[in-house]
């Protein structure tokens, strides 16, 4: 599992208050006011983004005790330029922006932590876009699968499980694709026996298959995952 560069310790003095959340609801949209960071306390929470087409682009999953939001500090009435949804029920902790400009303010390790994590985001979404556009559609799926097994893959004597029920739309929505072309490229994986499914779980049997398709650059975990 990849690793977050900011402390969790650091945050928990900030907490304002807790929201409990059903699956699907949103915890913020496109275009809404940014000026609150969570934290997930429990459940899954996918962040996305709407293309001019009206298709939605899944760019991150975030877990148990990950750190998410639109929040650029000392910044006023910035909009958040992606929306968040709960994949299942859950819980999150809410940390307002004036408490943490507060807190980068008088903690200078902090700041440096903040802004380590800050990057960390805007180089993961940079290289999930740039799959997208390098390596068309099978490479994105080929891209997301790969990200999927460093997120959740578990070693088993088949090859690797991503231990993350996913239906093919859900796919599709991080390849930026249409549900019936990743439909067609699953079949042809599996027909390959590249993958398996497996009541909605995804094993994968020649992951370095996946990585010479689309010429792996080997990025850190860290970065390539999709979390």
């Amino acid at each position: 599992m990849p690793t977050a560069p900011i402390s969790l310790s650091g945050l928990l003095p900030m907490i304002h208050h807790y929201i409990d959340l059903k699956k699907g609801d949103y915890i913020f949209r496109e275009g809404d006011l940014a000026n609150e960071l969570y934290i997930v306390c429990s459940g899954k929470v996918q962040l996305s983004k709407i293309t001019p087409e009206g298709r939605e682009l899944s760019l991150r999953i975030c877990d148990k005790e990950d750190l998410f939001g639109e929040v650029i500090p000392f910044q006023s009435f910035t909009k958040c330029a992606l929306s968040a949804k709960m994949m299942e029920d859950g819980r999150l902790a809410v940390i307002p922006q004036q408490t943490l400009e507060e807190k980068l303010t008088i903690d200078h390790s902090f700041a440096l932590e903040f802004m380590q994590w800050m990057n960390l985001q805007f180089r993961r979404t940079q290289t999930k876009i740039r799959d997208l556009i390098l390596h068309g559609k099978k490479g994105a799926l080929y891209s997301t699968l790969i990200r999927l097994a460093n997120s959740y893959g578990v070693e088993t004597e088949n090859g690797i499980l991503i231990d993350l029920p996913l239906t093919n739309q859900e796919l599709a929505n991080f390849c930026g694709s249409a549900r019936e072309v990743i439909n067609r490229l699953l079949k042809g994986l599996k027909e390959d026996e590249i993958i398996s499914v497996n009541k909605g779980k995804i094993t994968i049997h020649n992951l370095q298959y996946l990585k010479d398709e689309i010429h792996c650059e080997g990025c850190p975990i860290d970065i390539c995952n999709i979390n």
